[in-house]
């Protein structure tokens, strides 16, 4: 393949990204405003996109009656998922969060942790409290 030409895989890679250019643009992370009556109702998203791509040049031992021989495809996954919502209503702002489902254990830990931090502050108290009662007789 002469260096003059463009290689097959960046035509690949290109169109790749212009079509995910096309599909995640800010109308995406920050919605369109939705106004019923006096409230404006704003939506904010999270975005993941993921990405591949890969090609090869076929042996040049049996070359195609143009001479080039090129395998290659791309691919990509977008995963748009609600955060929260920016609700506007007389001059004021509040955030109404979306909550999700842990989705790890991870997820799960940060979740149970503030009420195992209190059960735990709540256990502490009540020995503490009876040290104290205990010390007093």
């Amino acid at each position: 393949m002469s260096e003059s030409k463009s290689h097959p895989i960046g035509d690949v890679l290109g169109l790749t990204m212009q079509k995910i250019k096309e599909i995640v643009d800010t109308d995406v992370i920050i919605g369109e405003p939705i106004h019923v009556d006096d409230i404006t109702i704003i939506p904010v998203s999270k975005i993941s996109v993921g990405f591949a791509s890969g090609g090869t040049d076929f042996s040049k031992k049996k070359p195609e009656a143009d001479g080039s021989n090129f395998g290659g495809g791309s691919g990509a996954g977008i995963n748009v998922t609600p955060v929260v919502f920016l609700v506007v209503q007389n001059g004021n702002v509040r955030i109404l969060g979306v909550e999700s489902a842990p989705v790890t254990t991870f997820d799960r830990v940060l979740d149970m942790l503030p009420g195992v931090l209190e059960k735990v502050e709540g256990f502490v108290e009540k020995q503490q409290a009876k040290k104290t009662e205990n010390e007093e007789w």
